[in-house]
């Protein structure tokens, strides 16, 4: 059997129990319940800091930890069933469920419910955290801190517009892996605005176009697209802001940016993407 390695957690020496049966390893574990408590953190192909880096954990996302080896924690995210390595430090028990998640791109921890103190940590949008009490325009975190509190949203309340969320990302600088407003590729802005609306998305553009939507016709023209269409490449993917204008994180001006669609095919097609591969419309 062949098996995704980005989704599917499998060593040469340890697996998931749930694919006893399947395969043959040394030991099979169900893992540990833990909770991310870095306000985001990189997810590692390898256990060093020196390799590549395929995604970030964000604050309060649960994780199943399978293993635990020199200050690193070899996980799968329980949002998108990546697999990797986080450094141990990243993780803590899960604690309290969480209550609230962030709505804005990103907002300060404060030791106070007062801006003027000086932060201690900042989060990222789609973080989650456990509000206990709030005093004037802040909520304390069950973790510690104090932020903003229309900052926040409770964990059903959701954007109505995922293209609107990907606008807020603007001159984001281009980080391959990225999904926070230090930094995003073109898969985590995708992902980051459909979840800020309540949508589930995998992690990487392959597995986006798979997943999400029904299939759009390109035509020559390209015409026919409507807001929130989204355009893949055999490893890019973008999202339209009307109908012929669409914005993406890119390596070509290593920012978010918004460019006629038309421009932006001319030029990706010369390059190892080649043409759209499919644009897909959610309902």
């Amino acid at each position: 059997m062949s098996f995704d390695r980005r989704i599917t957690p499998i060593r040469a020496d340890l697996a998931d129990e749930r694919l006893r049966g399947q395969i043959e390893v040394e030991r099979f574990t169900a893992g540990t319940l833990k909770r991310v408590v870095a306000s985001f953190s990189p997810l590692h192909r390898h256990p060093s800091r020196e390799a590549p880096v395929d995604t970030q954990a964000i604050f309060g996302e649960s994780v199943t930890v399978y293993d635990e080896h020199e200050g690193w924690a070899w996980v799968q995210l329980n949002d998108d069933g990546y697999v990797g390595y986080l450094p141990s430090e990243a993780l803590g028990e899960p604690g309290a469920e969480p209550t609230h998640r962030v709505r804005a791109i990103r907002t300060f921890i404060y030791p106070g419910p007062n801006l003027k103190l000086p932060y201690r940590d900042y989060l990222t949008l789609n973080a989650r955290v456990t509000v206990t009490a709030t005093e004037g325009d802040y909520a304390r975190l069950a973790t510690g801190g104090w932020v903003y509190a229309p900052h926040l949203a409770g964990l059903d309340a959701f954007e109505a517009d995922y293209v609107s969320v990907a606008k807020r990302f603007l001159h984001t600088p281009y980080l391959w892996g990225g999904k926070t407003s230090l930094g995003v590729d073109c898969s985590g802005l995708a992902q980051t605005a459909l979840m800020a609306a309540g949508i589930a998305a995998p992690r990487d553009s392959d597995m986006q176009e798979r997943a999400l939507g029904t299939s759009v016709d390109v035509t020559p023209a390209l015409s026919g697209l409507r807001r929130g269409d989204l355009v893949f490449w055999k490893g890019h993917v973008g999202l339209m802001m009307d109908a012929s204008n669409f914005i993406h994180a890119t390596g070509h001006s290593m920012t978010v940016m918004i460019e006629p669609l038309a421009i932006a095919e001319e030029r990706i097609r010369r390059t190892s993407y080649g043409p759209i591969s499919a644009i897909k419309r959610l309902g």
